[in-house]
């Protein structure tokens, strides 16, 4: 990649961090205040950062308001959950995203009344039909400090080593494949998802039995 390339992809991250930021201040800003001329302020910032991130995305901005219904509560991080499992011959577990057809770590959204590891057990039954234990977190991280492609979302991420209690893989409806890879012969990633730094980082974690987590 060209070095005038990889300052344009660094500039508009920076450019992204910021409108994700001043969208935020704006609809908070709607959600607790009572004064009808700060409403007006927050209201001409919010559609500031919808034209932004339009510019930005590529979408068009109303698409981009329909895609992101107003505030109800305080805005906050999205928490992405995915897992480590390793085979006996510490091959990783992949799933190939039905989104992009490319693989990533199994796992994704946080759900309400799910604790991170009751999450992460359903989504790897859900996504290849093992039965597995959560053992450990070995990471949290921030999207923002790692080389992910832009996203309008704020997202922290939460790895964690889980140990296989069953052998047969079924493949979920919702994702293409399901295999188990060897850190010297990862496929495609699917970057929106997980990176290969993150994988090699949580994988050597595991093999030695560093169960410190790695936060961002």
């Amino acid at each position: 990649m060209k070095e005038e390339d990889r300052r344009s992809i660094h500039v508009n991250k920076e450019l992204l961090e910021d409108i994700k930021r001043l969208k935020a201040i704006a609809e908070v800003g709607l959600l607790y205040s009572a004064n009808p001329y700060d409403n007006e302020r927050y209201l001409e910032l919010q559609e500031i950062s919808f034209k932004l991130l339009s510019t930005v995305s590529g979408h068009e901005a109303e698409t981009l308001k329909a895609s992101f219904p107003m505030l109800k509560d305080y805005a906050t991080a999205k928490v992405d959950i995915r897992g480590l499992v390793l085979s006996p011959d510490q091959k990783i577990l992949l799933v190939k995203e039905s989104a992009d057809g490319k693989w990533a770590l199994p796992g994704g959204w946080a759900d309400v009344g799910h604790s991170p590891k009751e999450v992460i057990v359903k989504e790897i039954r859900e996504e290849t039909g093992l039965e597995v234990q959560a053992e450990n977190l070995l990471a949290v991280f921030d999207k923002k400090m790692h080389a992910h492609p832009p996203q309008p979302f704020y997202v922290y991420k939460m790895a964690f080593f889980c140990r296989a209690l069953s052998t047969q893989i079924t493949k979920g409806f919702d994702v293409l494949d399901v295999g188990y890879f060897d850190i010297a012969e990862l496929p495609e990633l699917s970057e929106d998802r997980i990176l290969k730094s993150q994988i090699e980082l949580l994988y050597k974690k595991a093999v030695t039995g560093d169960w410190a987590a790695y936060v961002d």
